[in-house]
């Protein structure tokens, strides 16, 4: 556009010779006048359109191999989330767990039918303790159903069908694992936010990149996952933090989330009741949500 006005207004016979550099002067000016704001536009633009741009996913693997390479990608994903400098070298010392990609590999007891399930669980066991731990504590599981609207007899069931109400609560790092999983091409989708929830606990002080849990990087009296531990987890106990290896916190947090999940107070839990399918929220497979209802109906009753 620029050159063609150029060539109207110096290269005519209309334009005198005398006139030319008076007319170059006015032609320069026109030109940074109305050019320069374009200009400046289209890099305002530009940098924008960067600044927004997601950070690329990491790549990735099916075995130890890139594990170590990984790690960097996945850093830069998890400071884009807001993952701190504790989170941040947690991350980096991670180790692959092997152990961890062999359970997710063969989760057998799902498979089981229903009284099959209970049996290897050791439903009876789970509901006379919880029997005796119900009566024990009355005051701890009815301060929980007057804030929460749960029932005792369904903290009591996932806690003990999780742990053995504390008795294990795994033997591999919460870290290491989430980060396998995420790695890991099966499931990486899925496990993602739980790692950034984990490095963010990190961050926070509620765990370290030692702290010991399930296979699958669950954590504490009842298995939270990490994303769901950061975004459910209440101060139980009333000593100002939230910490899912003491028991108050742990049970709190299971209610909240549970509650928050859409529960509600009052209404049946057993399968085809409302509240049956907000069990399912906790545990994906039918035989643990079935076993659950079960137990809690019995330890209740």
């Amino acid at each position: 556009m620029w050159g063609a006005l150029r060539f109207f207004i110096t290269g005519t016979p209309f334009a005198a010779r005398g006139a030319h550099d008076s007319i170059e002067k006015v032609y320069s000016i026109m030109q940074r006048f109305f050019m320069r704001p374009i200009y400046e536009f289209a890099t305002a633009c530009l940098l924008a359109i960067a600044a927004a741009s997601p950070v690329a996913a990491a790549e990735c693997g099916n075995n130890a191999a890139g594990f170590n390479a990984w790690k960097p990608a996945f850093a830069k994903e998890a400071a884009a989330a807001g993952v701190g400098q504790k989170g941040l070298d947690a991350l980096a010392s991670a180790k692959y767990a092997s152990s961890t990609i062999s359970a997710d590999r063969n989760q057998k007891s799902f498979k089981y039918s229903l009284n099959k399930f209970m049996q290897v669980r050791g439903a009876d066991t789970i509901v006379a303790q919880g029997r005796k731990r119900k009566a024990r504590d009355a005051q701890f599981y009815h301060s929980i159903e007057t804030r929460y609207g749960i029932p005792a007899g369904v903290i009591i069931a996932i806690h003990g069908m999780e742990t053995a109400f504390g008795g294990f609560m795994g033997d591999t790092s919460v870290v290491s694992a989430i980060t396998t999983l995420t790695y890991d091409c099966r499931r990486s989708d899925f496990f993602a936010p739980h790692a950034i929830g984990a490095l963010k606990l990190v961050d926070a002080g509620a765990i370290t990149g030692a702290t010991k849990g399930a296979k699958h990087g669950e954590l504490g009296h009842t298995q939270f996952l990490p994303g769901n531990a950061l975004r459910f987890g209440v101060d139980g106990s009333g000593d100002g933090r939230v910490d899912f290896y003491n028991q108050s916190d742990a049970l709190a947090s299971t209610a909240n989330f549970l509650r928050q999940k859409g529960w509600q107070p009052g209404v049946g839990y057993q399968e085809g009741q409302a509240n049956f399918n907000v069990i399912k929220q906790w545990n994906a497979a039918g035989v643990y949500q079935k076993s659950i209802a079960i137990m809690a109906a019995r330890i209740d009753g």
